[in-house]
């Protein structure tokens, strides 16, 4: 389970990383689907936005390279990424169906923590002194 547990974190590092750079360096109107032109406003907090999920992606990484993998870190990451799941949610009601790509970030988002909150309480569980270690 430490091994399914490194490699989620890590993956998870990597691509929020690229899209978060991807963002900060595209804009909107490249970065994502469905978006088409946005004003400055818009194209300025995106690319804000982008940098901000890169180093949200930099911490899974940091995350995923300790040994064994911190529990309270991977909770804090997972509980972000479905707080931007319910966030999502809060759109659909209020404005409508968003690109379909929107909708699977969406199932993405809220699926992940019921499958890597039972890995560290897992891993926790195996290396109990670890749990909480900031490496």
């Amino acid at each position: 389970m430490a091994r399914v547990l490194k490699s989620l974190a890590m993956a998870t590092g990597v691509a929020c990383t690229a899209i978060g750079v991807g963002h900060a360096a595209l804009g909107v109107r490249r970065s994502v689907p469905g978006a088409g032109e946005a004003n400055t406003t818009i194209d300025s907090l995106d690319r804000f936005h982008g940098a901000v999920f890169a180093a949200y992606g930099l911490a899974w990484i940091w995350t995923a390279r300790q040994d064994p993998v911190p529990a309270r870190p991977v909770r804090a990451l997972t509980a972000t990424m479905g707080a931007g799941g319910l966030a999502r949610l809060v759109s659909l009601r209020e404005r409508g169906r968003p690109h379909w790509f929107q909708l699977a970030l969406t199932a993405v988002e809220l699926a992940y923590p019921p499958v890597v909150l039972p890995l560290a309480r897992t891993d926790e569980q195996a290396h109990p002194r670890n749990a909480g270690r900031p490496g």
